[in-house]
């Protein structure tokens, strides 16, 4: 067992620049996908696997990269990790087809899946002082924060002015810069002890995670009856279950599940997938309303995302005090409040609220609630564990939360477009339209969804159709954004009942190393 490596600043500042061009990958592409749409004709469905091809390999292999990093060193991720950012970014900025472009968010997907949990790991196998810690993980979260605030800009102001390819190329420069800096400033740390790979475990959670996320997505727009969807759903299932089984008999797991046996963990892990399915879903929900249904240009569109992440960089002064005087499940209870109550507010709001002073209340609800709900989670889910099981700790805590955002785009969009296509064949019944017309407006419906018959050319028919696709896409749209705050109220449930001795020290297997829950979350901002 190697001893911890103080945290230098070249390793602090390298984290802080590898989380944030991480986690601008994950919006990166949300305010074009418009944009995406028209350019290559993509189905309703398809948009939703364009950030799920990003999301989807951190939330598969990240448990394994956190093996790599304690088996072979960190350092090493971290490059890596940068530089196939860039790979990736570099194959969507010249893609030609959807094809491609999947195939380059996959890429740079595998890039964030290493940089996430090493960048956090990292910080925390370099931090065993309660004060230390605290300091740089409340850093580490705000540079999360404010890549998620520039990413729409980025993608945004670029599809303004010139095509949306070159949204990808600001973040294909930042890759290799965060790999140089990687390579100069990290002090590596590992952690071998008792690690190891896992390939039945990996490919195990895999199949699942592909089995679900294919059978939401296709589900929708197919229909969840139908027999390949059913038997993806039973795949999902049956592998998680192996995956489970594979993991308690493993001799080397790479997600240990004694760690969900100390409550503040397992309740961490829930609330982290619960909080951000909502609020990606929620996020998702309004990029579809401004630029799918109200046509918004890509820099209005990002504007809102922007200031949902911009709201916590300003909270920066006052976030210390506040998580100095707070117990971590008061905060945490608060921030999934607010998220919800954004949320919701989002839902109420009326069908034309498309400009951005309109939507600064929930917005700030939201942005308020993430940074407070995030900061206190990542405090009560690594602090619940000792440091020997940091890289693994880091990992899951990243593996639920990529989860979360995985499955939000996917299940809200498929509540929000199923919805709303069996109230447009209510409305289009009651409207009085010849059978001809009314053969046609069904057909599109039937085949595509409410969101090609609101943005299809039907001619002289359109001019009656449409209005009404877009009143049902609104319908849908609102439910989906309330199943995001039941999700998020859901957490609060959780916390109010799991949480309850979050400030305790971990299990007495850990306590030799432990530092306790609420001691990383009490300390002011500073740098280390």
């Amino acid at each position: 067992m190697t001893h911890p490596v103080p945290l230098s600043r070249g390793t602090f500042v390298a984290a802080c620049l590898a989380i944030c061009v991480a986690q601008i990958g994950i919006p990166l592409a949300s305010p074009i996908l418009g944009e995406i749409q028209r350019d290559f004709g993509a189905s309703v469905a398809a948009l939703a696997w364009i950030p799920a091809a990003f999301i989807l390999p951190t939330a598969i292999l990240e448990l394994n990269f956190g093996v790599l990093g304690d088996l072979f060193g960190r350092k090493r991720l971290m490059v890596v990790g940068g530089l196939l950012i860039t790979a990736g970014c570099l194959v969507v900025a010249t893609s030609g087809a959807l094809t491609q472009l999947l195939i380059g968010q996959v890429v740079a997907g595998l890039g964030a899946a290493a940089i996430f949990p090493t960048s956090l790991a990292v910080i925390v196998a370099g931090t065993p002082e309660p004060a230390a810690r605290a300091r740089a993980l409340s850093y580490w979260a705000i540079s999360l924060a404010f890549g998620a605030m520039i990413a729409p800009l980025i993608s945004g102001f670029t599809a303004e002015h010139t095509d949306w390819h070159w949204a990808y190329v600001p973040l294909a420069v930042l890759g290799l810069v965060t790999a140089a800096v990687s390579a100069r400033g990290v002090a590596d740390s590992r952690q071998p002890t008792g690690r190891g790979l896992d390939w039945p475990g990996q490919i195990t959670i895999a199949v699942s995670l592909l089995a679900l996320l294919y059978a939401v997505i296709e589900g929708a727009n197919d229909g969840f009856s139908e027999p390949p969807i059913v038997l993806a759903f039973a795949l999902a299932l049956a592998a998680f279950v192996t995956f489970l089984v594979v993991e308690h008999r493993s001799r080397v797991p790479m997600l240990r599940l004694e760690l969900f046996r100390n409550p503040s963990f397992a309740a961490a892990a829930a609330i982290g997938l619960l909080a951000l399915f909502g609020f990606i879903g929620t996020a998702y929900a309004l990029s579809l309303k401004l630029e799918n249904v109200h046509h918004l240009s890509p820099l209005q569109a990002a504007l809102p995302f922007a200031l949902i992440q911009a709201f916590p960089i300003l909270l920066t002064p006052f976030l210390p005090k506040l998580l100095q005087r707070l117990h971590p499940r008061t905060l945490l209870i608060f921030g999934l409040l607010s998220l919800a109550a954004g949320e919701t507010w989002m839902a109420l709001l009326p069908a034309d609220a498309t400009n951005l002073a309109s939507m600064t209340g929930p917005i700030l609800f939201m942005g308020a609630g993430f940074i407070t709900m995030f900061s206190a989670l990542t405090a009560v889910a690594v602090g619940a564990v000792g440091i020997r099981h940091a890289g693994m700790a880091s990992a899951v805590t990243s593996l639920v939360r990529e989860t979360g955002q995985s499955l939000g785009p996917a299940v809200i969009g498929a509540v929000a477009l199923g919805t709303a296509s069996g109230a447009l064949s209510d409305k289009l019944a009651s409207a009085g339209l010849p059978d001809r017309a009314l053969g046609v407006a069904n057909a599109v419906n039937d085949n595509d969804g409410a969101l090609a018959v609101a943005n299809a050319d039907l001619g002289a028919l359109s001019r009656t159709v449409a209005p009404l696709a877009r009143t049902a896409l609104e319908t849908g749209l609102d439910l989906s954004m309330y199943v995001s705050a039941g999700a998020s109220l859901a957490g609060v449930v959780i916390a109010a009942i799991a949480l309850r001795h979050a400030g305790a020290p971990a299990t007495s297997e850990e306590t030799d190393t432990a530092v306790p829950a609420d001691a990383l979350a009490v300390t002011p901002l500073a740098r280390p």
